[in-house]
């Protein structure tokens, strides 16, 4: 395939996206297309005779335009796209989303060195106590309440992970983990906490995992999102 050839495939294929910028770089191409025919023609009667050199001028020329138009061409990729961090806490957000709680959601993501999720959840009721069933209050008799009762979103994602070693791992959490979930967060190998908000900081339960985490060794760090929200569309027609 000669570069006249390359240069048409390119255009033809391009030109499929029906953008302004590809019809533009097509009438280009065919303007310098047609003036190298001429360029062409005349060497041509210039010497009388059609000899390999020029052939090969043919084709450099087309070779050179054609890398030119696939270089001005060519699609840079999206800078808009969301950090690791925002990723794994999106999930986690999402994930808490699941919850039935009325008055708060939580979401927990655990991520191994590879960059791999092996663990999600959020806060619930355990598997086989009906969401309809129990207290859901945050005021009132303990055993009237939800606090007895309900599973964390961190300790949820250590329990539900997909069946390997969580040491080394990292837990990105939409809320400060407690006391309780501090202990298992520990005894799981985890390593690092990453957590979105830290609203209750001034209670027991968080000043006690606090504790707990930096005397085990755990780095604990606050996301700094570079986004204040993102939106999600189960709309066809935005995919």
């Amino acid at each position: 395939m000669n570069a006249l050839q390359i240069l048409l495939n390119t255009i033809i294929s391009k030109n499929n996206n029906y953008n302004i910028k590809s019809s533009i770089i097509y009438l280009i191409s065919l303007y310098y297309y047609k003036l190298s025919i001429k360029i062409f023609k005349y060497i041509s009667t210039q010497h009388n005779e059609k000899r390999p050199q020029e052939d090969a001028t043919f084709d450099v020329i087309f070779a050179h335009l054609f890398y030119f138009f696939k270089n001005s061409y060519t699609m840079a990729k999206r800078t808009d796209y969301i950090t690791w961090d925002e990723y794994f806490m999106g999930i986690a957000l999402l994930s808490g989303q699941r919850s039935k709680d009325p008055s708060t959601q939580v979401g927990a993501c655990i991520v191994n060195l590879h960059s791999k999720i092996v663990g999600v959840g959020y806060n619930g009721l355990p598997i086989g106590c009906s969401d309809d069933e129990f207290p859901w209050e945050k005021q009132g008799g303990y055993l009237a309440t939800k606090y007895p009762y309900v599973c964390h979103a961190e300790l949820n994602a250590i329990l539900n992970n997909i069946g390997i070693s969580l040491h080394g791992c990292k837990i990105y959490t939409t809320l400060y983990p407690c006391n309780e979930c501090a202990k298992a967060i520990i005894q799981s190998g985890i390593s690092e906490v990453i957590y979105l908000s830290n609203k209750y900081a001034a209670e027991d339960y968080f000043i006690a995992s606090q504790t707990l985490l930096k005397k085990a060794g755990i780095n604990i760090r606050k996301m700094e999102p570079t986004i204040k929200n993102l939106s999600l569309s189960f709309e066809e027609s935005q995919l």
